[in-house]
């Protein structure tokens, strides 16, 4: 389990919500789901993350329709009207996204909660960005 593994090393996995560089939130959770809208297609796109020794690991990533920059990679399922699939990306540091006044705003999903990103960073402006990484234990 990996809130045990977590326990055992000593500290919990939390995400850290920034803006400007300052920490607006702290989310008690070890992994997260990242979902929008596609801005030309309007089509929900949702990521599952993981916290992984201080790192992001895209653990799953599905759309729930095809368009304008959408397709499915090779080997993506069809899953209850999603096309589902797993990435191969090397682990991130950290999230950088862009608040737009042209899209809905990022949701972010943890624990069964759910919120906008901009709720969890406080008010924000066109192109401000929002960081969303392992908070560290240290």
């Amino acid at each position: 389990m990996a809130g045990a593994q977590s326990r055992e090393q000593g500290f919990l996995s939390a995400i850290c919500i920034l803006a400007a560089g300052v920490l607006r939130a702290s989310l008690p959770a070890s992994e997260f789901t990242l979902a929008w809208r596609h801005s030309v297609e309007k089509t929900r796109w949702e990521e599952r993350y993981v916290v992984d020794r201080g790192w992001l690991v895209l653990r799953e990533a599905r759309i729930q329709g095809l368009g304008a920059g959408m397709e499915p990679p090779p080997g993506a399922r069809l899953v209850d009207g999603w096309w589902v699939w797993r990435p191969n990306l090397k682990p991130l540091p950290e999230l950088r996204l862009t608040h737009s006044s042209y899209t809905s705003d990022y949701r972010l999903c943890w624990n069964a909660r759910c919120s906008t990103l901009n709720a969890l960073a406080g008010a924000t402006r066109e192109g401000d960005v929002i960081a969303v990484a392992p908070c560290s234990n240290g």
